[in-house]
């Protein structure tokens, strides 16, 4: 079988190459083309359920997330058009995009939307409750794409990534 758009997401860890490469290897050889893709989680920042809903701790925090997620967008983007740069330097018609919020459903979102005929994907190798607990995006990914997946296998990792 050939592809003819590919959509590849990418996370901060240590399996990105590997992902990457696979990806770029298929399209290669099957003259594709890429969409690079990485989502910015929304992350809960310790605001309690009761937290200061008014005044300047408020408004504090809200300033600090908004500088967090800015910095994080922008680096986001240079390390995604690297990765875009990477690609079309080998000759593969490549684009790049971030969303931010549940990285499962965005990639469904995006597939739908740019019309992908394969994902490829890492999975870090959780297993049994850390996997309920911490969720799977390939697992989500796997069940809920209209495409053929291939999932990058990894081992599990500690804490240290994001």
């Amino acid at each position: 079988m050939t592809y003819k758009r590919i959509l590849v997401a990418l996370d901060h860890s240590s399996q990105t190459e590997g992902v990457f490469s696979q990806s770029l290897d298929i399209a290669k050889q099957d003259n594709a083309a890429l969409m690079i893709f990485h989502c910015l989680p929304i992350e809960n920042q310790g605001v309690g359920f009761y937290g200061d809903m008014f005044g300047r701790e408020l408004i504090d925090f809200s300033r600090r997330m908004q500088d967090k997620l800015k910095k994080e967008s922008d680096e986001t983007q240079k390390w995604l058009a690297d990765y875009c740069k990477k690609a079309t330097d080998q000759g593969v018609a490549t684009e790049w995009t971030c969303k931010m919020g549940d990285a499962g459903s965005a990639i469904r979102d995006l597939v739908n939307s740019w019309d992908a005929d394969l994902v490829v994907i890492g999975r870090r190798g959780r297993r049994g409750l850390t996997e309920v607990l911490l969720g799977s995006v390939s697992n989500h990914v796997l069940h809920h794409v209209p495409c053929s997946v291939l999932v990058v296998q990894g081992v599990a990792t500690g804490a240290s990534e994001k």
